[in-house]
Formats: C-alpha cells, structure tokens, sequence
C-alpha cells in the first residue's frame, strides 16, 4: 500500500464525515419520518442503512465504469449533476405531497365538540379523533404493514449520488492502482454510512426527551415540511 493511497483513504475517512454531517438531507429525512409514522429505532436505522448503500451504490458502480472504461471524469460529473437534480426535485415533490396530506389530515382530526343529554342536563367535551384513529393506524405501524414510504425514500437516495466520491477520490487513487481505488471507496462507504445511522439515532433519542403533545396532529405535516426544506436546500443552496 502507496503513502498516496493511505493519505487518501484518511482523506476519504475525513471527506465522508464532514459531507455528511453538513448534509441535512443524509439523516433528515429518515428523523422526520421516523416520528411521524412511529418507526422504531431499529427499523429507522435499517431504512437510514439501506437507503446510505443504495445512494453510494449509483457512484460506486458509474466510478468503476468510469476507472475501467477510461471515461473522462467531464462526462462522469455531468452524468452525476443530472442524478442529482433529479434526486433532488424528486424529494421536493415528495416532500411537497406528503406535507399538503399531513395538513390535510391534521384538519380532518382537529379537536371539535360534542354535545350530550342526560336526563335533561346537557353538557359539551371537546375531543379529538387522532388518538383513537390517527395514532394507532399510522403512527405505530404494524409489522406486518405494507408502506410504499421506505422504498419511495430508498429511490430518492439511490438516485442521488456522493458527489465527493468520483472526482475527489477515485479518479486519483485510480492513478494508483484497482485496490486502491476499493479500499478508498470502502472506506468513504463505511464511514458515510455509519454517520448517518449515528446522526439518526442520536437525533432519535434527542427527540424522545422533547414531548410535543400540541402538536402530535401535525406531525406528518412537519415531516413532509422538513423534507421539502432539504430538497430545497440541495437545489437552490447546493447543500
């Protein structure tokens, strides 16, 4: 193993972590999600899992294509600039229609008054059908439930790419040689991946200490809203 190959390796370390971090929509996504439909931890962090290898994966594969074949890293980024923009209006659009249903559904099941009569005495109660209806259906999601949610989220992330990953790391360490360019693609895999998971849970259980009961109707609102920001902010800010 080359000098070049090691620093590059501690480079890949270092470029996964902070692109991560700094990225909102790595973990965002899958913290909204998992409050409003009630995810586990356990499945939350297999969703967040799958979805960090499905979005390295399309890299990865054009990365090597690219290596091997000899394509000019011009044609690789171009090809990844229309993968991303395509990520990113497909997260707006979802984060758009699943705020406009959360609002929706808010509305449906807004506190309201009931009125009844017992033995001439009339009294009123104000009550709301979330808890009975709402929270049981979809914020504790059987096992055994079908959600399309998950794997709309998996395309959205397969579809995006690691932007770092080609011109900063594997162009160069294919100047090495082929393992090289497989140990430095590990490495920004794993780290990448286990930061989201480590993000995720640590906003998870940040999360399960704030109580926000006022607002547990609007919750699918609030997760469709925060996606909706992040697709935002990787069109228009490049975050």
């Amino acid at each position: 193993m080359t000098p070049e190959i090691i620093l590059l390796a501690l480079s890949a370390a270092a470029i996964a972590f902070v692109h991560t971090v700094l990225g909102p929509d790595h973990y965002l996504p899958f913290v909204a999600m998992a409050n409003a439909r009630g995810w586990g931890m356990k499945k939350t962090l297999r969703i967040t899992m799958l979805c960090g290898t499905g979005h390295l994966a399309g890299s990865v594969v054009l990365g090597l294509l690219g290596v091997t074949l000899g394509i000019q890293l011009s044609s690789l980024e171009w090809l990844e600039s229309v993968r991303a923009n395509i990520a990113a209006w497909l997260l707006i659009g979802f984060g758009l229609a699943y705020t406009a249903w959360g609002l929706r559904l808010a509305y449906r099941n807004r506190p309201h008054t009931h009125r009844h009569s017992h033995g001439g005495t009339t009294h009123e109660h104000v009550h709301s059908h979330f808890k009975d209806h709402v929270h049981v259906h979809l914020r504790e999601e059987p096992a055994d439930r079908k959600s399309l949610t998950p794997w709309v989220i998996f395309i959205i992330f397969v579809l995006g790419p690691c932007e770092p990953l080609i011109p900063l790391l594997m162009y160069p360490a294919a100047r090495e040689n082929l393992s090289g360019v497989l140990l430095v693609t590990g490495v920004f895999g794993v780290v990448t991946v286990l930061t989201m998971t480590a993000v995720v849970a640590l906003s998870l259980k940040g999360l399960a200490s704030v109580k926000l009961k006022r607002f547990e109707r609007y919750y699918h609102a609030m997760a469709g809203f925060a996606i909706l920001v992040c697709g935002l902010g990787v069109t228009f800010l490049g975050i």
